[in-house]
């Protein structure tokens, strides 16, 4: 499965399993961009065959629900949904 890399500040390995049309996962996105915080994301409901299953696997490691968006931080913690205050305080902003 490709990710797409947005370049910026390292605040460590920031991951963003998204939908293309989720509002929660663009606000999201705009946060991250605005902060000038670097991270790769996925839209998994772009992806086919096994590189869609391969992500749903690993969101529904990070967070059974399996909802969007799915922000896994360092490899160590995971915020659900959109909640900007767990999102600054994991990234130290």
């Amino acid at each position: 499965m490709e990710f797409t890399h947005v370049p910026g500040k390292n605040s460590g390995s920031i991951v963003l399993y998204a939908l293309s049309t989720c509002p929660w996962c663009k606000k999201v996105k705009a946060m991250l961009n605005d902060k000038g915080i670097e991270y790769d994301f996925v839209d998994v409901d772009l992806l086919l065959g096994d590189d869609r299953v391969n992500a749903m696997k690993t969101v529904e490691r990070w967070n059974p629900s399996c909802s969007f968006p799915t922000l896994v931080i360092n490899n160590q913690e995971c915020i659900v949904g959109y909640d900007e205050e767990k999102i600054k305080k994991a990234l130290k902003l």
